[in-house]
């Protein structure tokens, strides 16, 4: 049976590599254990209709629409102004702006393709006109959207605590250590390769017009600040669930974006609500497909069986961990994030417990590698959608993005697989 499940599987990853819509491809790898399996699916659309009715899952519409607003509303570009009030005048610090305000924007909208869209058409010109080449500040913007992956909420870690119940807050608190510390490493890269360029910095300030500057900034970004403690302060304050968060979190971002930054118009929001709910239309079909075939494959015990198989190879646990590490980067090349997620998790989980990593670590071990993967050919959307949104050729966007990749990204991708505490030391810290 497990031959039969590798089948389903790589028609699966064939299928997407060709560009077929994400939920026909699940389609086509459930029909293959229907059909050649002869596995039963009596109940199984019952039972996935039943799923999708589960209230965790209404989060991911919410903070997707969430995130649709913020990028129309101005709130963007407030957090910009304020992070570069600090850094501004010293050399590659614009670029440290860049990879700062990512990262805020992805802890407000859970989604990595906000952070491109909202700050990519506001930075990449500037970046330009400051002297850094356009490919380089493409791929680093690019590069640090992923952040909005990792630093919670993270629509991910949502849907993997969802799978693999596991407590979804602490999912959250498992990326955020590797999150900061990717944004920590892109940020010195960013300072290393800004020597190359001729740069225009702005004139140093004195202590009282720093002081000012960031006093003012501060009280014009201070209502898009709130939102982050909003959101996270509720959550693991006990407030709120993740799910009234999200809620809350679009409630928040309207009134800010037609009253206070004024860059919401009732056609831009109209337009936000009608991209988030095609977003979302194909993200819950997905996950109805998915989630049937996941439970084919645990119906006919197949995460048992890929466990005994791999056991049978090798058990020492650093070179299964590297086995691992390297399955899900290439899962995560011709996939999205949401997708590995549904179609691996359960199916290493049972893996990963045999090796004693805790589901809360594999949390971050999945969302490390699976985040890579939006920027690394030939998936990359977030790579793809940069290039877009900076006008320039993804061939020339690359090679700056692998830099980043291999200096800021891959060590820790190692860290969170071999130093438990860099992603479990948080959740125990709040008593998960």
């Amino acid at each position: 049976m497990i031959d039969i499940a590798l089948l389903a599987i790589a028609l699966l990853v064939v299928t997407l590599t060709f560009g077929v819509p994400l939920p026909w491809c699940f389609g086509a790898a459930l029909m293959t254990m229907y059909f050649i399996g002869d596995v039963t699916m009596k109940g199984m659309v019952l039972w996935g209709f039943q799923q999708l009715g589960n209230p965790v899952l209404l989060a991911i519409p919410l903070f997707v629409l969430a995130g649709t607003i913020m990028s129309e509303s101005g709130i963007a570009a407030a957090l910009l102004r304020f992070v570069n009030a600090f850094v501004g005048h010293v050399r590659g610090g614009l670029g440290v702006v860049a990879v700062v305000t990512c990262a805020v924007i992805g802890a407000i909208s859970g989604s990595g393709l906000t952070g491109v869209s909202a700050i990519g058409p506001l930075l990449i010109p500037e970046m330009e006109k400051r002297g850094y080449p356009r490919a380089y500040a493409t791929a680093l913007i690019s590069n640090s959207s992923i952040l909005g992956l990792l630093i919670p909420p993270s629509a991910t870690m949502i849907l993997y605590g969802w799978v693999t119940d596991t407590s979804i807050a602490a999912c959250f608190l498992a990326t955020l250590g590797p999150g900061l510390l990717i944004m920590f490493n892109f940020s010195v890269v960013n300072l290393w390769m800004a020597r190359r360029f001729n740069l225009v910095l702005d004139e140093k300030p004195t202590a009282a017009e720093f002081t000012g500057e960031v006093v003012r900034r501060g009280i014009h970004a201070f209502p898009a600040l709130l939102m982050p403690v909003i959101i996270l302060g509720g959550i693991y304050g006990g407030i709120m669930t993740p799910t009234e968060s999200a809620a809350v979190a679009v409630i928040y971002a309207i009134p800010i974006g037609f009253l206070i930054y004024r860059g919401l118009r009732l056609d831009n929001f109209l337009a936000a609500g009608k991209n988030a709910a095609t977003a979302v239309g194909a993200i819950m079909l997905m996950i109805l497909f998915s989630m049937i075939l996941g439970r084919m494959f645990i119906y006919e015990g197949i995460p048992q069986q890929l466990v005994s198989v791999i056991f049978d190879i090798t058990e020492n646990k650093i070179v299964l961990l590297i086995l691992i590490n390297i399955l899900l980067f290439l899962v995560g090349m011709v996939v999205n994030d949401a997708t590995a997620i549904l179609l691996v998790a359960p199916l290493l989980l049972p893996l990963m417990q045999a090796l004693d990593v805790s589901p809360v670590q594999f949390a971050a071990i999945m969302g490390v590698n699976t985040a890579m993967g939006g920027v690394t050919p030939p998936y990359a959307s977030i790579l793809y959608l940069g290039a877009r949104i900076g006008n320039v050729k993804v061939t020339q966007v690359i090679p700056p993005a692998m830099i980043l990749i291999l200096f800021g990204y891959v060590p820790v991708v190692f860290l969170t697989s071999f130093w438990p505490d860099l992603s479990l030391y948080l959740p125990r810290l709040f008593g998960y």
